[in-house]
């Protein structure tokens, strides 16, 4: 085999180094029975690197290699440089006979397609996909040589070096090899998906197709015709107007033609011609084992495939090891953590749920398919659904409707057919709890933590994960525990009782996010106002300030001491770590780093709180709380004393406000205790991993985040390292991390979503879930990020979401707005109990917000408004 020059029949993926990506993949579609791919060869990376070596171009790599995707004018120079020296290097005599002897036997004026073909594309991870250039209808060996040149150099356009940049590819590795191909010229050209491209739906194939070379639809010439295929059936059909098509030109390259009159408006394929492709596609998935993006042609009725790809834009199906229909929704919009979870996070919080957990792109789903499959229970998860995630409910109410995917088990009666439906768990609710429930609960919690960290310190090797593996049965049992769940559930319902009463009784609207201002014993909200006593603390030492404004990426608290103020400082903030430490952005991760692992992610808070509060701003919020809470009881009960049946109205308003202020803080606890048993299992996890790292069977002791806790219970044992595994799942989890998880997906990969149904919304108003009463207007702060939290007192906070770390910001902010959420998450609860006016689960928010811009939220209605830049 010739080094420089090989045939397309030779190459294998296992050849992507020689061959790049498009090269590999064609050598691949060769060997597929049945597939037509134009014959051809490939022009090796072992040629380009030749090339680079006689060009001398290594100081600009280098130089390349140190700029980032902002510095576009040195990008831009630096590349048009290297272009011109590629281009104008002359080729060596080895390769110049490689290609001639390949294009020898088909005379002198056959044209070819001449395209680029890098080792970083094509890929799962990272399509790269027309980043680099071809060129069609090449005719003679020395256009050809020229134009393989010019592949050669398209490796460094301005947008080609961006795009590595961005994916983090070392411009100094990556190789490219070109692909030269007979040309064919079809009577018609385009792309083929084997999953729908916007819906995710991996039963579905999706084809565009144009008029002559597939150019036109490439460059957005026409609007292609487009056909749905399902199950060897047309599904569905959009025929376009294509007024013009690129065909070959006859003395090299191409040209635009107006198509005549009669075929303007004809459907580009036959239906004969769709279901073949559909066959090929299906076969092509089948032997790259993946979703499929193909390019094809058609020259006199033979399907000509140019070209196969992965998909790499869709979201991964969760696994059922069946073939029933399921509906998995995301465990993240819940959790308010839609972020990518390593596997050791994964596996712990799947042994942490009271139910089976799928994972797919590193998220968790929830198969719901039985629940929705019974008629009783249904009901019961669509009203829950609506009250809590309203897109969640509008994306699974589309699904039901269509009544093809979910069949309703007729053999089971309807709630209320005469048949008693079990309760899932026998707790009771809206009755008379004693608020002392909740006290026995915490101290109980209090009791069993202590006990871990007792017995969990002379545990090490198999002892110590059988340890942590029992301790997570025994919390699974607490989280299930009736009393537990009977105080949440019960200070719900009292607040949709108040909520719908007062509403029919009164006229008026959420009361409950009044009444649910400074409740006791709500362990997040009182986070966010300790920070503020830290603050306090910190505010009479300017040199201690000055110092925390220069911290970056570090906080050593006993640094601290040699400063004026230094040691009030830190015991300030060892405090606050001691009871909240172990809390952090994206915490149901225990892989995450928690703030007494990184203190300083709290500075820029503290600085805030420090900037914008006054003294004593923690303990006249609580008490402002309290007050407009006692307020709106008192107007309450007056107003409801002057109905019909006005006292018994009253009374039981008051029993219903009692519950939920007596029991609604308790919400936040049983999280808490979650994290806080995490941080233990992870301190000790990671002592354990330490050892390993000693003995050489890890390379860092956070390697253990890429296995899940099973991989590593056996690691412990084994003593066995694992680095290719690991290095695969660091390679995965950067995939995952650019990918964004659904609210909803089937088995079959389908993205189902919903829609607010909002009627009267003024002109230009963003919808989404009212969870907090009121209005407000302030300055939009759009912040993705604890760690750049800069926000001024009366700024409006907007973020993709918020979990119980991102309280402490709450306190400076006027109102909230977040792209996740639902009626009972963590912001919703803590923002109704600082009396903030929020806005959560609307869709984009981050993109469709401007930081700075002023903005209106109404967290009654539901909807946020622009107002201004």
């Amino acid at each position: 085999m010739d080094k420089y020059v090989i045939d397309l029949r030779e190459i294998g993926k296992e050849m992507l180094p020689e061959a790049g990506g498009k090269g590999a993949n064609l050598g691949e579609l060769c060997r597929i029975e049945g597939i037509h791919v134009p014959a051809g060869f490939c022009v090796s990376t072992e040629a380009f690197q030749t090339i680079m070596r006689e060009a001398r171009v290594q100081a600009e790599l280098d130089r390349l290699s140190a700029l980032t995707a902002e510095n576009s004018d040195e990008i831009a120079e630096l590349g048009a440089k290297i272009r011109r020296t590629i281009e104008a290097t002359p080729v060596p005599d080895a390769i110049r006979d490689g290609i001639a002897h390949q294009l020898a036997g088909s005379g002198p004026d056959a044209a070819y397609a001449v395209r680029s073909s890098a080792t970083a594309e094509d890929l799962p991870g990272a399509s790269f996909a027309g980043q680099q250039d071809s060129y069609l209808n090449v005719v003679g060996t020395e256009a050809v040589l020229k134009h393989v040149a010019k592949c050669w150099a398209s490796l460094f356009t301005d947008r080609a070096i961006i795009y590595r940049i961005r994916n983090g590819f070392d411009h100094r590795k990556v190789r490219l090899a070109v692909v030269v191909q007979r040309m064919v010229f079809p009577e018609s050209a385009g792309i083929l998906f084997t999953a729908d491209p916007v819906t995710g739906n991996r039963k579905v194939v999706s084809i565009d197709a144009g008029f002559g070379l597939g150019e036109a639809l490439v460059s957005g010439l026409v609007n292609a015709d487009s056909y749905k295929v399902r199950d060897g059936r047309i599904a569905e059909r959009q025929i376009s107007t294509q007024k013009v098509a690129v065909y070959a030109a006859a003395d090299g390259g191409t040209r635009i033609e107006e198509v005549e009159a009669g075929r303007q408006t004809r459907q580009v394929l036959t239906d004969m011609q769709i279901l073949a492709l559909e066959r090929a596609g299906r076969r092509i998935e089948a032997h790259f084992g993946s979703p499929q993006d193909i390019e094809w042609c058609i020259a006199n009725d033979v399907i000509y495939i140019v070209q196969s790809r992965p998909i790499t834009t869709l979201f991964p199906v969760p696994e059922a090891g069946d073939d029933q229909n399921h509906v998995y929704i995301s465990v993240g919009h819940q959790q308010m953590m839609t972020d990518a979870m390593k596997p050791l996070g994964l596996s712990i919080w799947q042994l942490t749920a009271t139910r089976p957990m799928s994972i797919a792109g590193g998220r968790l789903f929830v198969d719901i398919a039985p629940e929705l499959a019974s008629p009783a229970r249904q009901s019961m998860m669509m009203n829950a659904m609506a009250k809590s995630d309203p897109l969640m409910h509008g994306a699974l109410t589309s699904l039901l409707e269509r009544d093809d995917f979910i069949r309703l088990n007729e053999e089971e009666p309807p709630a209320g057919a005469g048949k008693e439906v079990p309760r899932p768990i026998d707790f009771d609710t809206l009755i008379g709890y004693d608020p002392a429930v909740v006290t026995e609960l915490i101290e109980n919690s209090r009791a069993s933590i202590a006990a871990l960290k007792q017995n969990i310190r002379s545990k090490s090797g198999p002892e110590l994960m059988d340890c942590i593996l029992a301790e997570i049965g025994q919390l699974r049992k607490d989280l299930s525990n009736p009393k537990t769940l009977g105080v949440i559930m019960t200070a719900m319902n009292a607040a949709f009782w108040l909520n719908d009463r007062m509403d029919e009784w009164l006229g008026e609207k959420n009361v409950a996010d009044v009444l649910s201002q400074s409740v006791p014993n709500n362990v997040t909200s009182e986070m966010g106002l300790d920070l503020l006593d830290v603050a306090d603390a910190i505010r009479p030492y300017p040199e201690v300030i000055d110092y925390l404004q220069n911290v970056k990426e570090e906080l050593c608290l006993d640094d601290l001491t040699h400063l004026h103020g230094g040691e009030v400082t830190r015991g300030a903030i060892a405090g606050f770590l001691e009871k909240y430490g172990m809390r952090c952005a994206g915490e149901i991760d225990i892989t995450k780093s928690r703030w007494t692992e990184k203190p300083a992610t709290l500075v820029p808070v503290i600085l805030g709180n420090i900037k914008n509060l006054p003294p004593g701003t923690s303990k006249q919020k609580f008490e402002h709380g309290k007050r407009e809470a006692s307020n709106k009881e008192g107007e309450l009960l007056d107003r409801l004393r002057h109905l019909p049946d006005g006292d018994w109205k009253a009374a039981e308003t008051k029993r219903m406000i009692d519950l939920l202020r007596n029991l609604a803080g308790y919400r936040e606890y049983p999280k808490y205790d979650i994290v806080s048993r995490y941080f233990i299992y992870k301190q000790a996890l990671l002592e354990e991993a330490a050892r390993l790292e000693q003995k050489g069977v890890l390379r860092d002791r956070e390697d253990i985040y890429y296995l899940t806790f099973g991989e590593l219970r056996e690691l412990v044992e084994t003593q066995e390292a694992r680095d290719t595994l690991i290095a695969e799942r660091k390679a995965l989890q950067q995939i995952y991390e650019r990918l964004s998880p659904p609210r909803v997906i089937t088995s079959e990969g389908e993205i189902v979503t919903g829609k607010y149904s909002r009627e009267n919304l003024p002109a230009g108003a963003i919808a989404g879930l009212p969870v907090s009463s009121g209005v407000t207007e302030g300055r939009a702060r759009v912040i993705v990020d604890m760690k750049d939290a800069d926000l001024e007192e009366g700024d409006i906070l907007v973020t993709t979401f918020t979990d119980p770390s991102w309280t402490p910001l709450f306190v400076s902010a006027r109102g909230l707005v977040t792209e996740v959420g639902g009626l009972m998450t963590h912001g919703a609860v803590i923002a109704r109990e600082y009396g903030l006016p929020a806005v959560v689960g609307v869709e984009n928010a981050t993109r469709l917000i401007r930081d700075g811009q002023r903005i209106r939220v109404n967290g009654t209605e539901g909807f946020v408004e622009i107002l201004q830049d």
